[in-house]
Formats: structure tokens, sequence, C-alpha cells
């Protein structure tokens, strides 16, 4: 059966500090406001308002070294996995009971695979058989 993906945003991987600066500076930096402070109530999470975009950004703390990182999100994230290790990526975890995956291309970037926020057709993005 075929299954949907697209370019879902981005990820602003933040080592240490303060969650609430980090996103006041992206907020500031990129133009756009902070939409939830501490999304998930878990201090680790602030969620930007990059919905004129299109797009869902997210600044987040992390214990590894700042980066940005993409998600891709799928009707089917389980197919989009497959889909993207054919092509060459690797399976590097499945954080939160497989909520999301998070891969790695062959050029060594990292992103994740996440589960659609909206319905996916056509119209909107990618078709894979």
């Amino acid at each position: 059966m075929a299954h949907h993906s697209r370019l879902a945003g981005f990820i602003i991987d933040c080592e240490g500090g303060s969650l609430s600066e980090a996103a006041r500076f992206w907020s500031a930096a990129l133009g756009l406001p902070v939409l939830d402070p501490d999304e998930g109530g878990e201090g680790r999470y602030a969620r930007l308002d990059g919905s004129r975009h299109g797009l869902h950004i997210e600044v987040q703390r992390v214990e590894h070294p700042s980066r940005v990182h993409l998600d891709i999100e799928s009707d089917d994230i389980e197919a989009e996995a497959r889909r993207l290790a054919a092509l060459g990526a690797k399976e590097i975890a499945r954080p939160r009971n497989g909520r999301w995956i998070v891969l790695e291309a062959p050029t060594g970037h990292r992103f994740c695979v996440v589960r659609a926020r909206e319905r996916l057709h056509p119209d909107n993005a990618n078709v894979h058989p």
C-alpha cells in the first residue's frame, strides 16, 4: 500500500543551557513567536510558531552537541523508514516507545521520521508506492 511523506520542519538541538533563553534567541532570530515555551511540560521542548511557513519548529534540550536536524513526517513511519534505509540511511534509535525513528543519512546527518500531524495526500506530500 502506498504511503506519504514530506518535510515536517526542523528541530534546533541545544546542548545544555536554559530552554527559555534558547527559545527566546531563536524566536527573535527567525522572527517566529514562541507558541509553547514548555511543550509536554518536561522542560525539553519549546515550540515556535512556524505555521505561516507550514513547518513544525522546536527548540529542544539535548545531551549531544548542538545541531539542527530535520523531521520527515509520514502516515506510515515504518514504511518511510524502510524506504529511506533502501536509499542508504541507517536506523539509530526509536525513542519514546517508537513514537519516532531516528535515522542517519549516508552523509552523517541525523534526522527523524515522525507521525504526520495532519492528513497527508498527493496535494501536500510525496507519494511512495
